[in-house]
């Protein structure tokens, strides 16, 4: 009789684990680029060319309750990663959203709301590339960066309402810290005359015992056929910083598969005089095979320090990017 009760607790077992595994829906993919880059730059230590690698291993988990909630949990690997932690942490994003008719909640290790709704002049391009500027605080783009971190978070979106989204998210550093990152988004979608029109802002405050740290973003993307056009602008404001960026950017996707980017955007920080940084880039992107695209950039840079530098080591530069990356999914 026992060995009966065993084996019909087994059975049940495997049968209950059999039905949680069926209900929910696993996916895993992979990305990975490899990039050969020239830099013409009038800093020695910049002037060079390197090879680099950016790989990433993402595993997407998903169940729906008999509630009608959606569960969810992604992490995504950096298999270029040397260490498991630091700075080279191996688990790039790791996170549980939980979703329904109130809309989602995300819980965990993921960028703040401004990269879902904010626009930039450079996203007309795919591989937008800065230069390492030592010790500056000017912009080089027109998107936010205070919440772009991969830092513990919650996040709440909105359930679309016609064309409009919007979401906030909270980032605490902590019971002793002073560093709370605050930030908001949204997007408005509409179509005019065969044209699909899209105006998204982000806004974030880091809080700094000093002064706190505001960054806002403000772009328009407008979608004509195979023609996609971007306005954007951000401003910065923090201790000895009033920074204001603006930029624009094109891009044409053709019968062939190809499709060619182009942006321009300037800088400048009102407070520190004469400090302002400018850069122009063009891009080809062909699509070799499914899944295996090559893209070409060529940018250009120009850094003014000006009188009020914010570093011994910050100097004026100016110079030439060029890059080739290799781009695979699957």
């Amino acid at each position: 009789m026992r060995k009966l009760l065993l084996s019909s607790t087994a059975l049940a077992s495997a049968a209950v684990l059999t039905a949680n595994i069926a209900v929910a829906d696993v996916s895993i993919s992979a990305a990975t680029e490899w990039k050969y880059m020239s830099t013409s730059s009038q800093v020695t230590a910049e002037d060079g060319t390197e090879f680099g690698t950016d790989s990433e291993i993402a595993f997407k988990f998903s169940n729906k309750t008999d509630s009608g909630l959606t569960i969810g949990y992604v992490v995504e690997l950096e298999s270029d990663a040397t260490t498991a932690g630091g700075a080279d942490n191996m688990v790039d994003e790791s996170s549980l959203s939980i979703s329904g008719g109130f809309g989602k909640i995300v819980l965990g290790m993921n960028d703040g709301v401004g990269d879902n709704y904010g626009i930039e002049a450079e996203d007309a391009v795919a591989e937008e590339q800065a230069p390492t500027l030592a010790s500056a605080t000017i912009g080089q783009d027109t998107d936010i960066s205070i919440s772009s971190n991969d830092n513990n978070k919650v996040a709440y979106h909105l359930p679309a309402m016609g064309g409009f989204t919007a979401g906030a998210s909270f980032e605490d550093s902590g019971q002793a810290g002073s560093s709370d990152i605050t930030a908001y988004g949204f997007n408005y979608k509409m179509e005019a005359a065969g044209n699909t029109i899209t105006i998204g802002g982000a806004s974030a405050t880091k809080e700094v015992a000093t002064k706190d740290t505001d960054h806002q973003n403000l772009g328009v993307k407008i979608v004509s056929g195979n023609l996609t056009f971007i306005a954007a602008q951000s401003s910065k404001e923090a201790v000895d910083e009033d920074i204001n960026s603006t930029g624009a950017g094109v891009s044409y996707k053709m019968a062939n598969g190809m499709v060619l980017g182009a942006y321009t955007m300037k800088s400048e920080d009102d407070l520190d005089a004469g400090e302002e940084y400018s850069s122009s880039g063009v891009e080809v992107q062909y699509t070799i095979a499914a899944g295996l695209t090559a893209v070409i950039n060529v940018d250009d840079y120009d850094y003014k320090v000006g009188t009020n530098r914010d570093g011994t080591s910050t100097v004026s530069d100016s110079g030439t990017i060029s890059k080739l990356t290799l781009k695979a999914s699957f």
